[in-house]
């Protein structure tokens, strides 16, 4: 290689400070502590996301898990935000349709199936599963981000003239996500039968919302 080779390949090299390679370090063993609750989280339920457990998975002492979040809490901060990316992946996945009432419909399903495929990370975000955890502004935030596709919806068929003035945008969203959020919780307490029987009482709950926004089109 000649030295211009040489020269050429010493400028393309991104050189980073100890403190630049150290940060780095730290963050890739956040991620790494990470995946291994949110394994633990999927595979035996949120009661087994323990500093001790996951320090077991990861093969190091709990006193590493500490320094870099702190407490439980600080861990499920992180699992809270991981929750809001899938909740976001499942509701961007939902077919688009030309009328509101119908976009709403595949909407709330794929909420529904959020609720199936992420059981453990909804009873993170919505359940109260970590008893002393309170998400702070920034995960709230994310759940907002990630129920986006549900505001726009919403405040298109607002626009439309579909949706009644008198009604608040805000008070609309939290009407029906807390409609549909009250028929999974009963379902996962064991109230609604199997998965089948619960889907229906979803269904229809989701139906006469949609009915109640849209009366003339839905």
């Amino acid at each position: 290689m000649s030295d211009q080779d040489n020269n050429a390949n010493a400028n393309s090299r991104v050189l980073k400070t100890y403190q630049e390679a150290r940060l780095q370090n730290i963050e890739n063993l956040r991620k790494h502590v990470v995946d291994a609750a949110a394994t633990l989280l999927q595979e035996e339920g949120p009661e087994a996301v323990t500093v001790r457990k996951v320090a077991q998975k990861m093969g190091c002492s709990t006193k590493i898990i500490y320094n870099l979040f702190v407490n439980k809490e600080g861990l499920a901060q992180q699992l809270y935000l991981d929750g809001c990316k899938l909740l976001a992946n499942e509701l961007e996945s939902a077919p688009p349709a030309d009328h509101p009432a119908q976009h709403l419909h595949n909407l709330g399903e794929a909420f529904w199936q959020f609720g199936q495929r992420h059981s453990s990370y909804y009873k993170l975000m919505f359940g109260g599963a970590f008893a002393d955890f309170k998400p702070d502004e920034d995960s709230l935030n994310g759940t907002v981000t990630a129920m986006k596709q549900l505001l726009a919806v919403i405040h298109e068929a607002q626009q439309q003239g579909l949706i009644s003035d008198h009604y608040d945008t805000e008070v609309i969203i939290r009407v029906f996500w807390g409609s549909l959020h009250g028929v999974i919780h009963l379902y996962m307490g064991g109230h609604l039968g199997d998965v089948r029987s619960a889907h229906v009482v979803y269904e229809q709950t989701l139906s006469f919302i949609i009915r109640s926004l849209l009366p003339q089109k839905a």
